[in-house]
């Protein structure tokens, strides 16, 4: 097992997710931006080809091992929109607006995208990579998948992203609602940790 790690985001939330998740396996989770690497540019076409590139980035730039996520929201009635654009989902569209934080934007489309849909599936979907190194020819890869429902209207303070409209039915409440402990347990983020860390073991 590692004992640092940099992780390949500049995302606040999936730092202090990542940082929790990996405290009690003695793991540190160093940001990217402690190196000041910026952001890789995100020219694949799914989670996984993204996640890969950006962990080699961060790791080509540090010379440690490198962790990234790539995650997003993925809805059935819009053809699993918004996808891997999950977090530039309304600056694609023109819909950001300066009086709004991005993931604001983001709920408010897509909202306004679901209003004439019955079918509220989607399932939040995140791929790890992990990076011994940045040319490292067999990455390790773990997917984890949450399926709920696009609630109606924003419920919960928690969480950041597309949370607070991620319905749970079979809790009746929405991710932003959940508490830490249990986010980590049944998010997509946890799921896509604990296999890593199976595949880690092995």
């Amino acid at each position: 097992m590692f004992k640092q790690l940099v992780l390949a985001s500049s995302n606040a939330g999936k730092v202090a997710e990542l940082q929790s998740l990996l405290a009690d396996y003695g793991v540190e989770v160093l940001p990217q931006t402690q190196f000041g690497v910026p952001d890789a540019d995100e020219t694949g076409l799914s989670f996984i080809e993204n996640a890969i590139l950006k962990a080699r980035h961060a790791s080509r730039l540090t010379g440690l091992p490198a962790i990234a996520d790539d995650s997003g929201l993925a809805v059935h009635a819009l053809g699993g929109a918004p996808g891997i654009y999950s977090a530039r989902y309304a600056a694609m569209h023109g819909m950001d607006n300066a009086q709004d934080s991005k993931d604001a934007a983001n709920i408010r489309l897509l909202l306004q995208n679901m209003q004439q849909h019955t079918d509220r599936s989607a399932e939040f979907h995140c791929v790890l990579a992990l990076v011994q190194h940045a040319d490292d020819p067999v990455p390790l890869i773990a997917h984890g998948r949450w399926s709920g429902q696009i609630s109606q209207q924003q419920l919960g303070e928690g969480g950041f992203g597309y949370d607070p409209i991620f319905w749970l039915p079979e809790l009746g409440k929405t991710s932003a609602q959940l508490a830490k402990a249990d986010k980590a347990a049944l998010s997509h983020r946890g799921q896509a940790l604990r296999l890593l860390l199976t595949q880690l073991r092995g």
